[in-house]
Parts: C-alpha cells; sequence; structure tokens
C-alpha cells in the first residue's frame, strides 16, 4: 500500500515541477481545500488551485522534491526539499517542508504545510 502511495506522489511532484498542472488536478477531489503558500489561508476547489498556481508560476519558479514519504490513517506527511527563484533565476528559498495531504476516496481532499498539521 505504502508503494502505490509513493509512486502516486513522486507522480504528483514531477508533474507539479514539469507544470503538467492538469495531471495534478485530476488527482484532487471537486472540493480540494489547498493551503496557499504565497499569502496564507487556503484555495478552495480545482479551480481556485488552477488559478493560484497560474498566478504562482507567473510570480516565481519552484521546484519541489519529495525525500520521505510517510501514511498515517488518511493523512500523507511528504518532507521535501523545495528550491524557489524568482523569474530572473535569483534564489528566493532552498528550504526542507514538510507537506500534508489527506486523501478521501482515492484523491487528495486537503493540502497543509508546515512543521505539524494543523
Amino acid at each position: 500500500m505504502i508503494e502505490d502511495i509513493q509512486s502516486f506522489f513522486h507522480n504528483i511532484y514531477e508533474n507539479f515541477n514539469n507544470r503538467k498542472i492538469d495531471l495534478v488536478i485530476a488527482n484532487m477531489a471537486d472540493d480540494v481545500q489547498w493551503a496557499n503558500g504565497m499569502d496564507g489561508g487556503y484555495v478552495y476547489g480545482r479551480d481556485g488551485v488552477r488559478q493560484y498556481w497560474e498566478r504562482q508560476f507567473g510570480l516565481i519558479s519552484s521546484n519541489v522534491t519529495p525525500l520521505q514519504i510517510d501514511k498515517e490513517n488518511d493523512v500523507v506527511k511528504i518532507s521535501v526539499h523545495q528550491v524557489v527563484h524568482d523569474l530572473d533565476g535569483n534564489l528566493l528559498a532552498d528550504e526542507m517542508v514538510d507537506h500534508f495531504f489527506e486523501m478521501k476516496d482515492g484523491k487528495i481532499a486537503r493540502f497543509d504545510i508546515g512543521a505539524t498539521r494543523p
């Protein structure tokens, strides 16, 4: 089971890093709640995530590499290496971050960022 989860999320991050956002969004619940890492709060629904990412990609270039994937019940915790540049190539962040995904019926229902899940 964890192998399936690892494969699922490696594909999610690979598609995100390659800006294949429709492939990522297809794996989200229609009413997904997604942490807004730029402004705080959340965006809601697949269209909200799409608009958030389109705005984000117009401002920064990010690459996120999953390093460790752990699952407990319906929550998946992923420790990632996140590198963010501005559009001129200047480094803005190079850090380790934890991502939390709540799954429902095989889809991402909620995404949170932080050292601990809220």
